[in-house]
């Protein structure tokens, strides 16, 4: 028997600033940036908190500090009742904006009211690929090989077979960090962002003393003021000798954590909330694994089907930038309105915290949306192993 889908409200959107690898968030723990998010979602309705159904977070390395379900952790340090219940999923690079995804859908399908969805990474405490390394030989096979590719040399296979010069992704990069640049100069993310206080504790050798330090981080890390093509083309390949992905090009490993509140029509009008958007569908596609970086490619036509929209009527495209290279494939095979892609630069120049960048972008993309008028808006994201997620939400003015 069918049943009708109830709309699944999206009420606030918040996230941490992103910092670089072993910068500003060097000594802070996943479970704590991920906790703080938890609280400021919440914040301006703290009578939601009792309501909450269920909490699912996004998280690509779920090991160590992340790890021990790091989501009910977080939860529980971020003074939640115990009978609220958390979830960490994972789904690599798509993690958080798949958590806002799964949040969704219970609430479309009558199972929920209230849902937090998000993500958090630490990639300085964590490493890419956990601190143990355990893939099965069979990916070793002919067959399996391109499992055990690295992301970079996936990057260096659709550069080669989508014909992505080296200048073309120096020059995508070098936009990313003006673009990021001046956002950050307009104050374009102040709304999103919850600054951080680190607090810090130091002994000097042979004393009992201790030195305290406190700052804040109100601001990403990643964006790199002097960004040219000049500077970026001295730069060696970093996954092929005789290849076309650096460092540069790349998106930036980094910290950071972001989360959502979605709530049904039922809370809305108990509560007297003026929700910010709605989520309204979301589709996720395997690919070669390597080849990943496409995904986008076939899932982002599919969440547009399902959506019953067109591209078009997209205002405000969050494309992830694993790479250049991937990222102007999509772009060039899709034939995206380089405008509405990443107006805010993307993760070259502002970081990818793996599984919460999802979560993150979705932020960016709900208050873009607000402050430009735009109605429609997509994040979408290459995946790990090969697959492709897109996701598509309604803006309200």
């Amino acid at each position: 028997m069918s049943q009708t889908l109830q709309d699944a409200y999206i009420v606030k959107t918040v996230r941490t600033p992103v910092a670089k690898y072993n910068g500003k968030f060097k000594h802070v723990r996943p479970d704590d940036l991920l906790a703080h998010v938890l609280k400021g979602v919440v914040a301006d309705t703290l009578e939601l908190k009792a309501r909450v159904e269920d909490v699912i977070i996004g998280c690509a390395m779920p090991e160590a500090e992340q790890g021990m379900n790091v989501a009910r952790i977080a939860t529980l340090l971020a003074g939640y009742p115990d009978h609220v219940p958390a979830i960490t999923i994972n789904r690599f690079c798509s993690s958080g904006s798949q958590a806002v995804a799964l949040a969704a859908d219970r609430i479309r399908v009558g199972e929920a009211d209230v849902m937090i969805a998000g993500g958090t990474e630490s990639m300085t405490m964590i490493p890419m690929m956990g601190n143990k390394i355990a893939l099965n030989p069979k990916v070793l096979n002919d067959e399996n090989i391109a499992i055990a590719y690295g992301m970079g040399i996936t990057a260096e296979k659709v550069a080669e077979q989508w014909k992505i010069s080296r200048e073309d992704q120096d020059l995508f990069a070098v936009e990313s960090h003006r673009r990021a640049l001046a956002a950050t100069e307009a104050g374009y993310f102040k709304d999103e962002i919850l600054d951080y206080e680190v607090e810090l504790s130091f002994q000097s050798p042979g004393k009992l003393e201790t030195t305290q330090q406190r700052y804040v981080v109100s601001q990403d890390e990643g964006p790199r003021p002097g960004s040219t093509p000049e500077a970026l083309t001295k730069l060696r390949t970093v996954f092929q000798a005789d290849g076309t992905v650096t460092a540069a090009n790349s998106s930036q490993m980094s910290d950071g954590a972001g989360a959502v509140l979605l709530v049904s029509e039922k809370i809305l009008k108990e509560f007297n909330l003026e929700p910010s958007g709605r989520f309204i569908t979301s589709a996720v596609v395997g690919v070669p694994a390597d080849i990943m970086g496409i995904g986008p490619k076939e899932a982002i036509p599919m969440c547009l089907q399902r959506a019953g929209l067109k591209q078009d009527q997209m205002d405000w495209i969050e494309l992830n930038e694993a790479f250049a290279a991937q990222a102007l494939a999509i772009c060039n095979e899709l034939d995206l309105d380089r405008d509405k892609v990443n107006p805010n630069g993307g993760a070259i120049a502002l970081g990818h915290p793996l599984g919460a960048t999802g979560a993150i972008r979705t932020a960016t993309m709900m208050h873009g949306l607000k402050r430009t008028g735009g109605k429609y808006g997509m994040v979408t994201m290459c995946i790990g192993t090969g697959m492709g997620f897109a996701m598509i939400c309604e803006s309200f003015q």
